[in-house]
């Protein structure tokens, strides 16, 4: 069986306690946390950046998955990577060389993540995925926390997890937007084995961060 681990997004936490928020995710069970970076630019919305990363960072050793949504991404990678990332996450259409960026990410020992949104192909990033940890398939249009979960993609995942047999490769597939209770075991078993979840593991059964994480990763 294989091992599906969960990812919290912080986006969902009390913004006023994100140290003690990730301390209380560390021991509810969660594999790592996972960071939204939005620029207002390249989505429309705004939330934490470097300085914040760096300050987190000491109140666990758990993996930090930092998802960039901004744009031009490139120029920004050493920011987070220095910040403490351990896991940075890029969209193809904010960097003018894909190449060039995975190689940045991998000069500063970081896993890489390439991240598709619900209306990009797999194609574009078929012939990097040797190159790459971590597929984040968008599952929800990015920008803002609480949406629905777009079942469409669920197709994606699983020709993503039909090339990566294939193929024979070893990178991660990774699911943010709406994930729930409902949807969670569709998205594993199509292919998935990194759930991201904010409104569910922070909001669910009164905010019982162990039971809400545990519930997820059954399938």
């Amino acid at each position: 069986m294989k091992k599906i681990k969960i990812s919290p997004s912080i986006l969902s936490a009390d913004f006023s306690q994100l140290g003690s928020e990730i301390k209380r995710l560390e021991e509810g069970g969660a594999d790592m946390i996972h960071v939204d970076v939005m620029d207002g630019h390249f989505v429309p919305n705004l939330t934490i950046g470097p300085p914040v990363i760096k300050n987190l960072r000491k109140y666990t050793n758990i993996p930090f998955d930092v998802h960039l949504m901004i744009s031009p991404v490139h120029k920004y990678i050493k920011d987070y990577a220095d910040a403490g990332a351990d896991i940075i996450t890029i969209h193809p259409e904010a960097t003018d060389s894909l190449e060039d960026s995975i190689k940045e990410i991998r000069n500063y020992k970081k896993k890489v993540g390439v991240s598709l949104n619900p209306d990009t192909k797999l194609e574009v990033i078929e012939k990097n995925l040797d190159k790459i940890d971590l597929v984040l398939i968008m599952s929800v249009h990015p920008g803002f926390g609480g949406q629905k979960f777009i079942s469409d993609v669920l197709n994606k995942i699983k020709d993503l997890s039909n090339i990566k047999k294939e193929r024979k490769l070893e990178f991660d597939i990774e699911v943010d937007g709406g994930i729930n209770f409902s949807n969670s075991k569709d998205v594993i078993n199509a292919g998935a084995n990194i759930l991201v979840s904010g409104t569910t593991v922070f909001r669910e059964n009164n905010g019982d961060l162990k039971k809400n994480i545990k519930t997820l990763k059954l399938f």
